[in-house]
């Protein structure tokens, strides 16, 4: 751990300026489209949520839409992805609460309060939406990666994984951090065969630095 001792903006900057603003893999074109996304894709691959997605928003286009459907109905867009009959409920119920897309929260404790939408859910509709985040992204990929290079102690809970990161690094850059990190798992530090020469702290990884290359 003594290679993250401090300064940690400087040594992780490489790596936020690699993915700083780039969109998350869910296909979206508003934020009610990224909400749903978040919430169906939850122990689910972002592929899998893709392909269903366009037919989905097709027929709601809008929360105001979903609000006036029922579970019933909805199952049949989404039935392809895991828990889906749980999924559908949270969100018909979400919809019914907020009814219009206008009323989708922008603040992390807000977000928390709705059925299916946890603190990674959150956190990843409110950096897309670039509002202040209040937390970290803390999704598979960062819950393997950032122990990994050194950055924090492994932990299987996302949520003790954020609450490391968040005691480690300055929250000036917990909006894009998250996400970068993600986006490195995805792109270079795979769980097998990772592509370290490529990476942009490598310099300042534990993982590469206990390797040979």
């Amino acid at each position: 751990m003594e290679l993250f001792e401090n300064n940690w903006s400087e040594k992780l900057n490489p790596l936020i300026e690699k993915y700083k603003g780039k969109k998350h893999p869910l296909n979206y074109d508003n934020i009610y489209q990224l909400m749903i996304a978040v919430i169906i894709s939850a122990q689910d691959s972002d592929a899998n949520i893709n392909k269903i997605t366009p037919a989905l928003f097709e027929v709601y286009p809008n929360l105001e839409s979903l609000s006036v459907s029922n579970i019933e109905s909805l199952i049949p867009y989404i039935s392809k992805v895991r828990n889906f009959n749980t999924k559908a409920s949270w969100i018909i119920e979400i919809a019914q609460t907020l009814k219009m897309d206008k009323n989708i929260p922008t603040t992390l404790n807000d977000l928390v309060a709705l059925k299916g939408i946890g603190r990674k859910s959150a956190n990843v509709i409110m950096r897309e939406m670039k509002v202040p985040a209040e937390g970290i992204i803390a999704d598979l990929h960062v819950i393997r990666v950032a122990p990994r290079i050194g950055l924090i102690q492994e932990s299987k809970d996302g949520n003790k994984v954020e609450k490391q990161l968040m005691q480690v690094l300055p929250n000036e850059i917990w909006g894009e951090i998250g996400m970068a990190i993600s986006f490195l798992g995805r792109e270079i530090c795979r769980p097998t065969n990772p592509k370290c020469l490529e990476c942009p702290i490598q310099n300042q990884c534990e993982y590469i630095s206990k390797s040979n290359f």
